[in-house]
């Protein structure tokens, strides 16, 4: 079976309507979403409405700190990030309110583990930047494979039996095999907000009879998706950093 990993949207229609095109287009018979839904972009009803959309087809949905503070209020976070989850609380409509607060922070799925962020501690949002936390990440988890987004960069970590990490960056397209002597972490990138310096939305492919992952960039409409921030009033740091992909 073919599972499409998608994470990090953020309200970003236009780069979520390419990848679900793309990722059908390849076969993709399932969904698998691993949080931060809204924050940052300007179509964040929108979003909600197509992932409960895919959720009642049979997709898992993970919940993110965007999608917490949503709901729950800002903490922790910068200005530009705050002041887009408080304009973020205001569109949302009470379904949609509810649909982020019901979701859960993990979920096991045969030998897999979805989660936002570090495993260790799915509530803490912790980041997962380097080979140390990606360790322990890994370590934490119960399951061969491990699937995270948060960072918004593509990466992957093994772990051999040894205790042995060793990173990978994958290139697009390029399938790679998680052989079965190793424990993984796949880091999924971002749609709606790459910080890579690809400006492409990001999301992968994982075909659970092969072990392999393909990780895909799909170019969309960053202009639209530009102007329509900046028409909300939101920071114009968040529509002219989706250009450069930072």
């Amino acid at each position: 079976m073919q599972i499409a990993f998608l994470t990090d949207i953020h309200s970003n229609r236009e780069a979520l309507t390419a990848v679900l095109a793309h990722a059908r287009a390849r076969g993709a018979q399932r969904f698998v979403l691993l949080g931060d839904y809204v924050g940052y972009g300007p179509d964040p009803e929108w979003t909600i409405e197509t992932i409960a959309g895919l959720v009642a087809e049979g997709a898992i949905a993970i919940r993110g700190n965007h999608d917490e503070a949503a709901v729950g209020g800002v903490n922790g976070m910068n200005s530009n990030a705050a002041q887009a989850i408080d304009w973020t609380s205001r569109q949302l409509s009470k379904a949609s309110l509810d649909f982020l607060s019901k979701l859960p922070l993990s979920v096991i799925d045969d030998d897999r583990l979805y989660v936002h962020a570090d495993a260790s501690a799915p509530h803490r949002w912790l980041y997962v930047v380097d080979g140390e936390a990606a360790r322990h990440s890994l370590e934490a988890a119960e399951t061969r494979l491990v699937f995270s987004g948060h960072v918004h960069v593509p990466a992957i970590y093994g772990l051999s039996n040894i205790g042995k990490l060793t990173p990978f960056r994958p290139q697009p397209g390029i399938a790679i095999p998680l052989l079965a002597q190793r424990r993984w972490l796949a880091l999924i990138g971002s749609v709606g907000q790459p910080r890579d310096g690809d400006p492409a939305a990001g999301y992968a492919l994982y075909n659970d009879y092969s072990a392999e992952i393909v990780f895909h960039r799909v170019p969309y409409d960053v202009e639209t998706t530009a102007q329509k921030i900046r028409a909300a009033g939101l920071p114009a740091g968040l529509a002219s950093r989706l250009f450069a992909g930072h």
